[in-house]
């Protein structure tokens, strides 16, 4: 077990729900994305909402990378529980850098 995972399975803190969306999201690779929606359905939730403030407060930022998801029309939607400013130019960054190494490694 890598130790990101490892810590998320062991943390106090946070409840089963958020421990399950930051799991699940650890299975996103680098360099794409997922819908709060998708994520949801992953976890066993009707709701992309929830996911969306589990991730609000993910403690484990930047090791689960909440960055790599987007709204349903493929926008960068909310980061940090902000729509727009500097902390959604990071994530926007964030995922261009990702995607320009993901090219590199092909």
């Amino acid at each position: 077990m890598d130790s990101i995972r490892e810590k998320v399975m062991n943390a106090t803190g946070i409840t089963c729900f958020q421990r399950k969306v930051y799991l699940a999201l650890l299975d996103v690779p680098a360099g794409t994305t997922i819908t709060y929606g998708e994520l949801a359905r992953r976890v066993g939730c009707r709701s992309a909402q929830a996911v969306g403030q589990a991730l609000k407060r993910n403690p484990f930022v930047p090791d689960v990378p909440c960055h790599r998801v987007v709204a349903s029309d493929g926008s960068l939607g909310g980061y940090n529980g902000e729509r727009e400013g500097e902390r959604l130019e990071r994530k926007r960054r964030l995922l261009e850098e990702e995607s320009n190494k993901r090219l590199l490694w092909k």
